[in-house]
């Protein structure tokens, strides 16, 4: 039986790649256990700094697998009662909870459709990047279903400001890969081909910091979207820079900078 996620690591990158191109990566029970295995190992994981996540085949991925749904709910004589159905609900949103807290930062690659669960993946990810084809939407409203799931209530308005936000998850419409630069949901556009290359850049880049500024700069981004005031963000933003200058990091850093070469950071 092939495995639903393909995991491919490299000088201390992470090449997840949803595999089910033939059901455009939707997201089966399979997929979703073999998610949550995965962002959950990255709690205490060293060695990988970066993580990319991306589609196999045209697509990155279309959500929730709906025909499996369908079956699966066909073969049952009563249907799941709320605890059981909340406890589905739950496996779902738990990826991207653990996303957000894996302390590595995540580069979404997306292109075709990024649809439902799959734009929620996206949402979740530190940096996205797209190609012409990529289309998102957030189809959960077309299904019968509220407009609001696995996070995009919180993540929208926070990307993209409280009016754009309302017309993606009222209508449940499409958002191209053009305006999606524009309002500033990607980072950047590439031709069909391109999203590996594109990457390579910003991940070059997270290498080049010290290891544990970079999980602190993640850490402190998430918690900062929610701080109560300016005075709360530098008071935690102090606390990070008082701990990175205490490490050999720092020192590595400040003398790379000065012999003006790449530093050499000892991984932990």
């Amino acid at each position: 039986m092939t495995q639903p996620l393909l995991i491919e690591h490299h000088d201390g990158v992470d090449w997840v790649t949803l595999d089910r191109p033939e059901s455009l990566n939707a997201l089966d029970p399979s997929l979703i256990d073999a998610l949550n295995v995965y962002f959950q190992g990255l709690q205490r994981n060293r060695d990988t700094r970066v993580v990319v996540l991306k589609g196999a085949g045209q697509n990155f991925c279309a959500g929730l697998d709906l025909k499996h749904a369908m079956q699966r709910r066909a073969g049952q004589q009563e249907p799941p009662d709320v605890t059981e159905s909340l406890d589905s609900q739950r496996r779902i949103a738990d990826i991207v909870m653990l996303m957000r807290r894996c302390p590595q930062p995540i580069i979404a690659l997306i292109q075709g459709a990024a649809a439902g669960g799959g734009f929620a993946l996206a949402l979740a990810s530190d940096i996205r990047i797209a190609t012409r084809s990529a289309r998102m939407n957030c189809a959960f409203i077309k299904l019968g279903l509220g407009g609001c799931d696995i996070g995009t209530s919180y993540f929208l308005p926070r990307l993209v400001g409280v009016s754009v936000a309302s017309e993606l998850i009222l209508t449940g419409r499409f958002i191209g890969a053009e305006r999606a630069l524009a309002v500033g949901l990607i980072s950047e556009v590439v031709e069909e081909g391109g999203l590996d290359a594109a990457a390579e850049p910003y991940i070059d880049a997270m290498l080049a910091a010290s290891p544990v500024g970079l999980r602190l700069s993640k850490e402190w981004l998430n918690m900062s979207v929610d701080a109560g005031s300016l005075e709360a963000a530098i008071a935690m933003e102090d606390r990070n820079q008082v701990l990175c200058s205490r490490s050999e990091d720092f020192a590595e850093g400040i003398r790379a900078f000065l012999e003006k070469r790449k530093p050499v950071y000892i991984r932990r």
